[in-house]
């Protein structure tokens, strides 16, 4: 197996314990993804039909500079102290890998993804691309930072960590 195919297998298989995590509502295995340092970005869409440049100086969907941020809305939803929160709705996320290049010693790469929600009868579907920074980490790789691009640009349901 090429360098190219053994990172491409890798990348793939992390990515989709980040999935599988989301879906199965472990939220310790899912924080165990992202480094302390992971900053997890939303954009939102501007007036212009682009995604926001900057978190700090304009609207965002979700931003958190680091993993405390993920941490304290995991800790919102596990004690149910958020109405986004109450009730979860299951999920199922699924995505392509559609690029994982190599360089500064991280490995930068880019999915498409769709996400079905099901809440008390109702179906709900988000898609969109999500851009990954991942640092090396024993056998595995850690997320230094996560930017997930929500395509679907009207929807009824919240958009949170577990719906995207």
């Amino acid at each position: 197996m090429t360098a190219f195919h053994s990172r491409w297998l890798a990348v793939s298989r992390f990515i989709g314990q980040e999935a599988m995590a989301l879906d199965d509502k472990d939220w310790d295995a899912w924080l165990a993804l992202y480094h302390d340092e992971a900053e997890y970005w939303v954009p939102a869409w501007d007036d212009h039909e682009r995604p926001t440049a900057d978190p700090q100086n304009e609207v965002s969907l979700i931003y958190y500079p680091n993993r405390g941020g993920l941490e304290d809305r995991v800790f919102r939803i596990r004690t149910r102290r958020s109405a986004a929160s109450t009730p979860q709705p299951r999920t199922v996320h699924r995505f392509s890998l559609l690029s994982a290049d190599e360089s500064d010693g991280q490995v930068h790469a880019r999915t498409s993804w769709t996400t079905v929600s099901v809440l008390e009868g109702k179906v709900a579907t988000l898609s969109g691309w999500a851009f990954y920074d991942l640092e090396p980490q024993d056998d595995s790789f850690v997320i230094r930072r996560k930017k997930t691009i929500v395509v679907t640009d009207l929807f009824h349901e919240i958009a949170d960590v577990y719906s995207i």
